[in-house]
């Protein structure tokens, strides 16, 4: 049975609670990619507040920091520096805006039509697996720190009961980092010196992005999996909720809602924000599907980022802890992208989808180039266009047959 009438301050504390679900991650993205973890929370508050408005309120949805972009964003920080590579997160948006055009005038079944199980799912495992060199060389620097901190988020995984099972990231993070400051793997410097009310860094020296094309076609294909991703999870959260948010306030809404808090991330300095599914989860656990008790989570976030000391604590997470997470997390991330192509049962007798499958994970892994001039696209983007290139032209069998 659904609650919805709590007294407000059951709704602060479930709030607080949903909020925490989401932590792990949200932080986790920037702390990996360079990015102010500060401003991620900042920004998947405020990014949160902007769908609720697009969406009028109706959809029980948190927005936080986004893994798929993990691997982007470190690739396209080498190639154009931080200031061109959030320019190009901008195109993420451009994406979103342009779904959500589609959605409205013609349906999700064109979707489904150009970005299939058979094109989404390998692109997703090479979101996983692009970046497992890096897991590995940050687990490198202390394997034992890392193991703990893997070894940790697996057993809670597994074993562990009610909302802690929502927790494994948090659980991971925190059992590697006691370690690390038993084994004086820690300077609280920067703690003790920073204060306890500061504006994001991100936020304090804004500066407008370094618009640069390259870097913005870069992204505008890797949002494809994000943009599919965010489809099922309304789905899943219509059943939790037990109402029909893909018809009102509709799909279309909930894209552009997703593509405006993209955009102000991205303004911001902040990752691109998505659905989160680990709040989903907490929502179904607790039955709780209040859209002001997501709300409040927001709320809570942003009050979060402005707590100068926690800003500095979290940067002071040594490289292996994060590194042991990551050797799960990528994996994790790849997984998803197996299990979309076994529920979707897509037919790996068929040759068509096996040529597909093959070249987006072949072109993504091996990080496949494509340049001309000053023009460049490679990874997870070039396989992804190359993916949705060989679905239009390729005949199925019931091409054939017809």
């Amino acid at each position: 049975m659904l609650m919805n009438n709590l007294s407000p301050i059951r709704k602060g504390i479930v709030g607080v609670q949903f909020l925490f679900v989401a932590f792990g991650a949200t932080v986790l993205v920037p702390l990996l990619v360079g990015l102010d973890p500060a401003t991620a929370l900042f920004t998947a508050g405020l990014g949160t507040f902007i769908f609720h408005f697009v969406t009028k309120g109706k959809v029980p949805i948190f927005l936080g920091s986004s893994f798929a972009f993990i691997a982007p964003i470190i690739a396209a920080t080498e190639k154009w520096g931080m200031s061109g590579t959030l320019a190009g997160l901008l195109g993420v948006s451009i994406v979103y805006f342009v779904m959500s055009a589609i959605v409205k005038i013609q349906g999700k079944k064109i979707i489904d039509k150009i970005f299939p199980p058979v094109v989404v799912g390998p692109v997703i495992i090479v979101i996983g697996l692009s970046l497992s060199n890096s897991a590995v060389n940050m687990s490198q620097e202390n394997w034992m720190l890392a193991f703990i901190s893997l070894f940790t988020a697996i057993l809670v995984l597994i074993f562990a009961k009610g909302m802690l099972k929502l927790l494994p990231i948090i659980a991971g993070i925190t059992a590697g980092y006691i370690v690390a400051c038993i084994l004086g793997e820690v300077d609280f410097t920067p703690v003790m010196e920073a204060s306890w009310f500061a504006l994001p860094n991100a936020i304090v020296n804004f500066h407008f992005p370094d618009f640069h094309l390259e870097p913005l076609l870069y992204m505008i294909p890797v949002a494809i999996a994000p943009v599919i991703e965010h489809i099922g999870d309304v789905y899943v959260v219509s059943n939790v909720a037990q109402k029909d948010f893909v018809k009102e306030p509709g799909l279309h809404r909930t894209m552009l809602g997703d593509g405006l808090a993209c955009f102000a991330a991205a303004f911001l300095g902040g990752p691109p924000v998505t659905t989160y599914s680990e709040v989903t989860g907490a929502m179904s656990i607790t039955k709780v599907v209040d859209p002001m008790v997501i709300r409040i989570s927001a709320a809570t976030a942003i009050v979060f980022s402005v707590i100068g000391k926690l800003s500095a604590l979290l940067q002071t997470v040594p490289k292996a802890v994060l590194g042991g997470i990551m050797l799960l997390l990528f994996g994790t991330i790849a997984s998803v992208g197996i299990q979309n192509i076994y529920q979707h049962k897509v037919d790996l007798n068929e040759t068509r989808n096996v040529i597909i499958i093959s070249v987006i994970l072949t072109m993504g892994i091996g990080g496949a180039v494509l340049s001309y001039g000053t023009f460049e696209v490679s990874g997870i983007g070039l396989s992804a266009i190359v993916g949705v290139i060989l679905n239009i032209l390729l005949p199925s069998k019931k091409k054939e047959k017809e």
